[in-house]
């Protein structure tokens, strides 16, 4: 599993989202330095984890009104769709497929944050409130 690591230029200045993001990276690095053994329960503990961040920054954007939610959302539910539709295959040993599936994610993490939450960021700043940490 590709690593890549979580660096400050990757910040976009809103703190929850810059911790949930730095904590999906720690997470993605320590599910690649899981044995094979634990990796099945570990891919969906990592699933179910995403799937919280996700949710939590879909409240946020629809508590401020978010005019990108619907395309942002979309975005969330193929990523997502994929992971549950591995899921099966990897508790029945198929560690391979959970690997790639997760190694997939900080590439299209990058893309997805230099537009998507890019976005975000900036319509949080302007929305002038306070957001609570993303978990």
């Amino acid at each position: 599993m590709q690593k890549i690591k979580w660096s400050s230029e990757m910040e976009l200045g809103i703190l929850g989202m810059d911790e949930s993001h730095k904590a999906l990276f720690d997470a993605l690095a320590m599910l690649a330095d899981t044995p094979d053994a634990q990796f099945g329960e570990a891919f969906t503990r990592a699933t179910s984890a995403i799937e919280r961040d996700f949710a939590d920054e879909e409240e946020v954007m629809e508590r401020i009104g978010f005019p990108g939610l619907r395309a942002h959302r979309e975005q969330h539910t193929r990523v997502l769709s994929g992971l549950h539709h591995a899921d099966p295959y990897v508790r029945q040993g198929d560690v391979a497929l959970g690997r790639k599936a997760m190694a997939l994610l900080p590439q299209w993490f990058l893309i997805h944050q230099a537009t998507m939450d890019l976005a975000l960021a900036a319509a949080l700043e302007a929305a002038g409130q306070p957001v609570p940490a993303i978990s």
